[in-house]
């Protein structure tokens, strides 16, 4: 099925019949409360929405996720109050949403990494909840709110805290941690259902925790299924899930079962991809590999014309669009090939990598085993000792860490980031700043956003960091981050028939894996230590062995020559900037500019997919209820 995939949630109650009315239209679904009035109402694929019932009891799956109609009843029937739903949902692979309908009242909740969100409004007197925002925009008649608008320039998925933010007005985000609860006359009330793990397994303790829910994870993309395809660019992220994809259709042989893999090659001779892919791919010899020539690949950057010419299937701005050609392309690849299933390889960096500020934590907690990790770090990378040793000193709250940020947002980056070694930050998090053509306007409308999470982080422990320790809450924070660019990236290619998967953005692959001690998590000399031997046995040891990572500059640069005079005849009497948000003239003399690396034009993708956006909202609203 191609075309929008979404749903909308209604309370049990006489007024939630009425606001199925102003809904109804551009429905094609429904599923209905055991008092026959609508509880589910929206459009998706067979298959895609699973019920389970036990006496008046509804309970749903909406996704990902392997469980059967009988396998769901049966646990429904486990169901006491409205309290009960996520116990039954124990053990239950996948990413999807979890929906129940018990005794008048409604919960429901997404995913934890956000990859699967709600979001809630008020509609014809009532609380109506969907899992796309812009749906409840259209229909309460809500316009874009021009501070998070603002905020999408600075980047896009929007940077914790601001991510559970919503880019409409009259339009709330629910929390990635909470669940919604409705009572029968439309009221709702929120509830946490899901708190971080601590780190304090080993990593030996904790690899086998990883490898099972791993391997579930797989399971639920391959599970019923014909074709299904992944990108397998040489990295250890792809290479391992198109490992175990293979190794779960060996073993279940599902009639039909095929595995297609994608790469596209990199300008880059010195780029050892390729090499890496390829030795991974003598180990497949069954299966069919689709490496279409640099020359059939759409640059970064191209057709941006033909986006901003049709309504653009994301419900809110994202930098999707520099690539919006190239998933295009992989689109019409696979799905021509059968797929309607693509496995990807995000949230691998999040989960199994460790990020620097974690050495502010371990410092404290092993100083002597801190410093053998910092020389051998510095010995490799020449990190600056007085830099480094400041910013472990740092002993700033997250909230006033939150103040310093705002008041840097247009403060240029140091030019030592970009040209000479410089030590890594161990602050809470990526200090980012607003792009060059940002107007004061849009910056102090961040500004006083930060400023605001600031107040509420120093005001109420819920509203603080993500974890207590600066490296769990930087995973956490880019979990989060990965998880919803993913689902961006889902609503695109759903809408032409390919569905998205990144098995390790899995609510129960994130819990394995930060399950695990953050220090532990990487070592220096070993790349991804506790995924190498999750899949260990299931990939090639040769295969495990890279230590190298891709690097894609000479695409950038090739991208920018070949796409820089549409780029800067995009940017003309821009709707950002009649909004006061950008500097027309300042976007195209930056294009314009020199740029050394990707980094220097990071934030031209979010400003992109903000203009895209809007120019289509209309479109959308027009195409949506």
């Amino acid at each position: 099925m191609s075309g929008d995939v979404w749903f909308t949630v209604l309370p049990d109650g006489a007024s939630g019949v009425a606001a199925a009315r102003l809904l109804r239209p551009w429905a094609t679904e429904t599923i209905a409360h055991d008092s026959g009035r609508p509880w589910l109402l929206g459009s998706w694929p067979q298959g895609h929405v699973t019920v389970g019932t036990a006496g008046a009891q509804r309970v749903a799956v909406i996704g990902r996720c392997p469980v059967t109609a009988e396998a769901l009843s049966a646990r429904a029937r486990r169901l006491r109050d409205i309290g009960d739903v996520d116990g039954i949902a124990e053990g239950l692979a996948g990413s999807f949403h979890l929906l129940a309908s018990v005794d008048g009242e409604v919960r429901a909740r997404g995913s934890a990494s956000g990859v699967r969100r709600l979001f809630h409004a008020r509609l014809g007197g009532v609380t109506v909840a969907a899992d796309r925002a812009d749906r409840l925009a259209a229909a309460i008649g809500a316009s874009p709110d021009e501070r998070l608008l603002a905020a999408h320039l600075l980047s896009s998925p929007l940077p914790y805290p601001l991510d559970d933010l919503c880019v409409w007005q009259g339009v709330q985000a629910l929390r990635s941690y909470d669940c919604l609860l409705l009572d029968v006359d439309g009221r709702a009330r929120t509830r946490r259902w899901w708190t971080p793990p601590e780190p304090e397994l080993g990593w030996r303790e904790g690899v086998p925790a990883v490898r099972a829910a791993l391997t579930a994870a797989v399971e639920s993309c391959v599970a019923g299924r014909g074709t299904v395809s992944a990108d397998l660019t040489g990295g250890m992220d792809s290479t391992s899930l198109c490992f175990l994809a293979a190794h779960q259709q060996e073993r279940s042989r599902p009639a039909g079962a095929k595995l297609v893999t994608m790469r596209w090659q990199s300008l880059d001779p010195e780029n050892d991809d390729a090499t890496w892919a390829a030795r991974a791919q003598s180990h497949l010899p069954d299966i069919e590999h689709v490496v279409p020539d640099p020359g059939q690949w759409p640059h970064w950057y191209s057709d941006l014309t033909a986006l901003t010419g049709a309504a653009v299937p994301t419900d809110e701005p994202g930098p999707w669009v520099r690539d919006g050609a190239r998933t295009a392309a992989l689109c019409r690849l696979m799905t021509g090939r059968g797929s309607r299933l693509h496995l990807m390889g995000a949230g691998g960096d999040e989960l199994f990598s460790t990020f620097p500020a974690h050495l502010h934590d371990y410092v404290r907690r092993h100083p002597l085993a801190a410093y053998t990790r910092i020389r051998t770090h510095r010995a490799s990378q020449h990190w600056p000792l007085g830099q480094l040793l400041r910013q472990l000193a740092d002993r700033r709250t997250y909230g006033q860490w939150l103040t310093a940020w705002a008041k840097s947002l247009t403060t240029p980056a140091p030019a030592s980031a970009a040209l000479v070694r410089s030590a890594p930050s161990t602050a809470w998090g990526a200090e980012l700043r607003m792009p060059p053509w940002a107007t004061r306007d849009a910056a102090e409308a961040v500004r006083s956003l930060l400023l605001e999470a600031s107040e509420t982080a120093e005001a109420a422990e819920a509203a603080g960091p993500l974890a207590r320790e600066r490296g769990q809450h930087t995973a956490l924070a880019c979990v989060r981050t990965g998880g919803r660019g993913l689902r961006q990236l889902d609503q695109v290619t759903s809408a032409r028939g390919l569905t998205q998967a990144a098995p390790y953005l899995d609510d129960q692959v994130i819990e394995a894996a930060l399950a695990i001690r953050v220090a532990e998590r990487g070592t220096p000399g070993r790349y991804k230590p506790v995924l190498a031997e999750a899949v260990r046995g299931i990939v090639p040891d040769d295969v495990l062995c890279r230590t190298t990572k891709g690097e894609y500059s000479a695409d950038f640069h090739a991208s920018l020559r070949h796409s820089r005079a549409g780029l800067v005849e995009f940017f003309d009497d821009s709707l950002l900037a009649r909004a006061g948000l950008i500097d027309d003239a300042a976007v195209r003399a930056s294009v314009l500019g020199v740029h050394p690396g990707p980094e220097s034009l990071r934030s031209l993708s979010s400003s992109l997919g903000s203009e895209i956006w809007l120019r289509a909202r209309t479109s959308i609203t027009e195409g949506a209820p």
